[in-house]
């Protein structure tokens, strides 16, 4: 009996940056997916493009068609040239994995060594997810360790707050110094005199819409949670 093909959709991106790089064209993507599907003999049944597209998430029309043929019946599984192709976002990745490739289909990636068709691919593909999920987390608790170093040090995060602003001149650290914004204090000083009446958040917001005060967005609508947001700066 003869063997039946697996059936693929392929799928290839490229984002305005790659345009110009011979290695990540369209052409050369489509040549490197079609030389590898005829060494292995795949059944190629459909190309599907993303152009000038980038990879921030899932959302795009050539891999949503991708995807498509693997629901419908069409494909058994998806090559690709690389996994960035796919996707540069490790959630992403995960959820394409438990979507599509732990059971259901097949990934191809030509230049990652990818197959899982076979327990080796699988393997591999197992091992970069676990790799680039501990990358993220990594990153995270570093990023965490920063910031709580930052805090402890007195230095307030985050945007400017009402009342401030920064300017280009840095401290002894090499931060940027805050800088007074009279209008914007003034705004501040009203609304910690109406707390002190005893308004609440919402009736504080009606009150400096009423005066004409704006936000640190320039909007002259007010809301609670605005003011709460300044309260807490003038606190921290």
């Amino acid at each position: 009996m003869e063997k039946t093909k697996t059936r693929v959709a392929a799928y290839i991106r490229v984002s305005s940056a790659d345009q110009a790089d011979s290695g990540f064209s369209l052409d050369a993507q489509r040549a490197k997916l079609e030389g590898y599907a005829l060494a292995l003999d795949l059944e190629l049944v459909a190309v599907h493009v993303d152009a000038g597209v980038s990879a921030k998430n899932l959302k795009r029309p050539g891999l949503r068609a991708a995807l498509a043929d693997l629901d419908g019946g069409r494909a058994d599984g998806l090559l690709i040239c690389k996994l960035d192709r796919l996707t540069r976002s490790v959630r992403d990745l995960g959820t394409l994995v438990a979507d599509y490739f732990e059971r259901r289909f097949d990934l191809m990636s030509v230049a990652d060594s990818i197959d899982t068709r076979s327990a080796g691919g699988k393997l591999v593909l197992n091992v970069l997810t676990s790799v680039a999920q501990w990358e993220r987390e990594a990153t995270g608790e570093r990023t965490r360790e920063v910031l709580q170093h930052l805090k402890r040090q007195g230095v307030k995060l985050g945007g400017a707050a009402l009342g401030w602003r920064r300017v280009d001149d840095v401290d002894t650290d090499g931060r940027k110094v805050m800088a007074d914004v009279e209008k914007e204090l003034a705004t501040v000083a009203r609304i910690v005199e109406l707390r002190a009446d005893g308004l609440t958040l919402r009736a504080i917001a009606a009150q400096l819409e009423s005066e004409g005060h704006r936000t640190k967005k320039g909007l002259s609508k007010w809301s609670g949670k605005v003011v709460l947001s300044a309260l807490n700066r003038v606190r921290a």
